[in-house]
């Protein structure tokens, strides 16, 4: 009979944990809350939380919502949003991960002591909530970063400051120092931090070593998430016989006819309840 492991160094990051709290406390009180886009890249927790009374809503939403409570998710948001809440007298709850609110002042900062003539970039998804945030700390004129392309809107000839979404791969990053180092005009300012989260960055080997331990891995998370495809990206370098699945229905048998030692893990945004019901579907898929 196959063993089935869940990581446990696996499933939602403090920030999550945090921001999910939140939630459930205001929705104990109040019975009824907003939240600006989904609070964590996974539907079926959503969903969860939807029936207790979580209502997301998006930015052009946002313009029509007056007198209420509106929850921050831990993605944080750009300057605009605080403005609006306050003319609409929105009360905020504020979920922002630390981390991450750590890195808007950072930015900032950075934007505000330099002059027009520095470059800010910032490496991370296009469009993804925490960039959108992070952009909004320089009046929306930092360049966003997300393929090597993208370093066509760069001039090389000018300073350039880097930063990086909490949650990139550390070895995409510093392959992208290495392209922008090899394109810099010599003797021009080129400046990189590693703003990436460690709980998040510690996760990659911690994946790799779990996966390298099991013969089958199932991976669980929303195609949503951001570091769920780099989790798994991870996972499946290390252990090719590697699935993704977004939960219990997505399993399949042949996965793993043969296999003794069967690992689950999942994304900073997955939560240990979904897990459990995948470890427990492939327990009778086992059997069977």
């Amino acid at each position: 009979m196959a063993t089935v492991e869940i990581d446990k160094h696996s499933g939602f990051c403090g920030g999550v944990v945090n921001a999910i709290r939140k939630a459930e406390d205001q929705l104990a009180e109040h019975r009824q809350l907003y939240c600006l886009g989904d609070i964590v890249h996974n539907s079926t927790e959503v969903e969860r939380l939807r029936r207790k009374g979580l209502h997301t809503v998006n930015r052009d939403q946002l313009d029509s919502l007056h007198d209420t409570r509106l929850l921050l998710r831990a993605h944080g948001e750009p300057p605009a949003t605080y403005q609006t809440a306050r003319q609409h007298r929105i009360e905020l709850i504020d979920a922002t991960c630390p981390v991450v609110l750590h890195l808007q002042k950072r930015i900032k900062k950075m934007y505000e002591s330099r002059g027009p003539e520095t470059q800010l970039l910032i490496f991370g998804k296009a469009g993804h909530a925490e960039v959108n945030g992070l952009v909004g700390q320089t009046r929306d004129t930092a360049i966003v970063i997300e393929k090597p392309e993208d370093l066509d809107q760069v001039d090389f000839g000018r300073p350039i400051v880097l930063f990086s979404q909490t949650t990139k791969s550390e070895q995409d990053y510093h392959r992208l120092i290495d392209m922008i180092q090899k394109r810099m005009t010599p003797g021009v300012s080129f400046e990189s931090y590693d703003t990436i989260c460690r709980q998040f960055a510690n996760r990659l080997p911690q994946v790799q070593r779990f996966a390298a331990d099991h013969d089958c891995m199932v991976f669980v998370s929303d195609d949503k998430s951001s570091n769920g495809k780099a989790l798994f990206k991870a996972c499946q370098a290390t252990n090719p016989d590697s699935y993704f699945v977004s939960g219990p229905g997505d399993l399949q048998a042949p996965w793993f006819k043969g296999k003794e030692k069967i690992g689950i893990s999942g994304a900073t945004s997955t939560p240990t309840w979904l897990m459990e019901q995948v470890r427990d579907r492939i327990e009778v898929l086992t059997k069977a």
